[in-house]
């Protein structure tokens, strides 16, 4: 990793949590509005944090500490090396395993919400997780290459040849995010029937390392749906950054218009969502190519 990737890097990791609670900010007052509310001051999710933080953490047993510590790190790194421009592969295994560590640290509590709702989120990651790794694959055949900064050098945007890819990538972001009408295992407003599910055994500085994850965790998703737009072109970051601001209110949208759905329905949906448009998208570039 020479100089430079480590510069974009520690930018990454110094802007991220800033831009990602700005994000949760704008999210909670679009929330507000589409409901008729006047909702929080942009700013609240980084009041929310400070406050967690001078509160005492409750620790149900010390290996918790380790997997929500080991969340946060695998979720920094996972960021920092997609914008260094590393290998997106890899980028996705790192993050399927800031998932797996924040699930086992549900189930450590024994605590019967948390557990619920890391069975909940073991369902969810079953719908998401193939849908990535075909990103992958999918910038791959687009580009020839798994790199980021090659990919970021190419000289047609990637959505002019993987646009089924693009539109299984952002149905899954409502699953990966934790959105409605597939926020199962915990949600980020007060419609849960389970409390807060996969966190409800989290306290103090514990819930909020995870709430400062879960910003790195959006500035990367909003960096790879960016991907789809970014090439050797200086005008294509505007383009990436309109695409994200779209993106990012189509899924606050749908997260306050539709019901929360059962785990089977959403496990039906999104692999049909992935059949249908990544598949397709997959078997033109094998017939084309």
């Amino acid at each position: 990793m020479n100089s430079y990737m480590i510069v974009k890097a520690l930018i990454y990791i110094l802007l991220a949590p800033f831009i990602g609670g700005l994000l949760s900010g704008i999210d909670r007052i679009f929330s507000a509005r589409m409901q008729g509310r006047q909702g929080p001051p942009l700013f609240q999710p980084f009041y929310d944090v400070f406050k967690l933080m001078s509160k005492q953490t409750t620790v149900v047993n010390s290996i918790q500490v380790l997997f929500v510590t080991s969340y946060l790190v695998f979720t920094i790194f996972t960021g920092a090396l997609f914008f260094a421009g590393g290998d997106m592969l890899l980028v996705f295994f790192a993050l399927s395993m800031s998932e797996v560590v924040m699930v086992l640290a549900a189930f450590s509590t024994n605590g019967p919400y948390s557990i619920m709702g890391a069975q909940r989120e073991l369902l969810q990651m079953m719908c998401y997780e193939p849908m990535t790794l075909l990103v992958a694959i999918g910038f791959y055949y687009a580009n020839g290459s798994f790199m980021v900064s090659e990919l970021a050098r190419a000289e047609v945007p990637a959505i002019v040849q993987i646009p089924g890819f693009f539109i299984g990538f952002v149905f899954i972001l409502l699953i990966k995010l934790r959105k409605s009408p597939f926020d199962l295992s915990t949600s980020h407003h007060m419609h849960q029937e389970m409390v807060k599910g996969l966190t409800t055994d989290l306290s103090g500085g514990n819930l909020a390392l995870v709430e400062i994850a879960e910003w790195y965790d959006v500035v990367l998703m909003m960096g790879i749906v960016g991907m789809f737009f970014i090439t050797s072109a200086p005008i294509s970051i505007l383009w990436a950054v309109i695409a994200c601001s779209v993106v990012f209110f189509l899924e606050t949208l749908i997260d306050n218009l539709f019901p929360r759905v059962k785990y089977l329905t959403m496990i039906k949906v999104s692999w049909s969502v992935i059949l249908v448009f990544a598949g397709t998208n997959l078997l033109i570039l094998n017939v084309l190519k």
